[in-house]
C-alpha cells in the first residue's frame, strides 16, 4: 500500500512540474522531439524562470500572393494573437512553412539574452531552405529543435548554468553541414547555367 501511495505521488510530483511549451505542431513534428523540447523547456524555467514557447504550422493562411505589406500586417497580427496568453517571461519561436517565415519573439528578458538572427540563420532557416514533400516533417524537427535548443543554452549562458537536457554544438554542426550543402548545389547550378550559355553561344557563333 505505501508503495503504490509513493508511486501515485511521485506522479503526480511528475506531471505538476511538467509542461507543455509546444503551442502548435501541424503534425510537423517528430514524437521524440517533442519529448526533447519539452524537457530543455521546462529545464529552463526551473533555473533560468524563462518560459520557451514552440509554434509550428503548416499554413498560417497568409496567401503568398498578398502585397508584402499586407503581409506583414497580417503576420503582425498573428504573431500579437500568439503571445497574448503566454505566460511572461517567454521566448517564442515561431514557424509557417508554407509562408517560407521563422521569428522569435520575446518579452521580458535582457535583449542581449539570444541573438535572434543568428539562431534563425544559423540553427533553423538552413535546414529549411529545401522543401522536398517526403523530407518535409524530418526537416522541420530538425529546424525547430535546433532553433529551440540554441536558445534555450543562450538564456542558461546568461546565469553560467550548464543545461543537462542541451546538445551542445550538435545543432549549429548540423545546420553547417546543411549550408554548405546547399552552396554547393547553388555553385554548381551556377556553374552548369554558364557552361550551357558559353555553349550556345559557341554554337550561334558557328553558324
Amino acid at each position: 500500500m505505501k508503495i503504490k501511495l509513493f508511486l501515485i505521488l511521485f506522479a503526480v510530483t511528475l506531471f505538476a512540474n511538467t509542461q507543455n511549451y509546444i503551442l502548435n505542431t501541424s503534425g510537423l513534428l517528430d514524437q521524440r522531439a517533442v519529448v526533447k523540447i519539452n524537457q530543455m523547456a521546462n529545464e529552463v524555467k526551473q533555473k533560468v524562470g524563462v518560459n520557451i514557447y514552440l509554434d509550428i504550422k503548416g499554413d498560417n493562411g497568409i496567401k503568398l500572393e498578398l502585397p508584402m505589406l499586407e503581409k506583414i500586417k497580417q503576420m503582425k497580427q498573428i504573431e500579437k494573437n500568439l503571445v497574448k496568453d503566454l505566460e511572461k517571461p517567454y521566448v517564442l519561436l515561431t514557424l509557417a512553412i508554407d509562408q517560407h517565415y521563422s521569428n522569435i519573439l520575446y518579452e521580458g528578458i535582457p535583449k542581449d539574452s539570444i541573438d535572434k538572427d543568428d539562431i534563425l540563420d544559423g540553427y533553423v532557416i538552413p535546414l529549411l531552405a529545401a522543401k522536398d514533400k517526403n523530407l518535409l516533417k524530418s526537416k522541420v524537427s530538425a529546424a525547430a529543435f535546433n532553433g529551440f535548443a540554441q536558445i534555450a543554452d543562450s538564456l542558461a549562458e546568461t546565469k553560467n548554468i550548464k543545461l543537462e537536457t542541451s546538445i551542445g554544438s550538435e545543432g549549429k554542426t548540423a545546420g553547417t553541414i546543411w549550408k554548405i550543402f546547399m552552396y554547393t548545389i547553388v555553385l554548381f547550378g551556377i556553374i552548369a547555367y554558364v557552361v550551357i550559355i558559353m555553349r550556345e553561344k559557341k554554337y550561334k557563333g558557328q553558324k
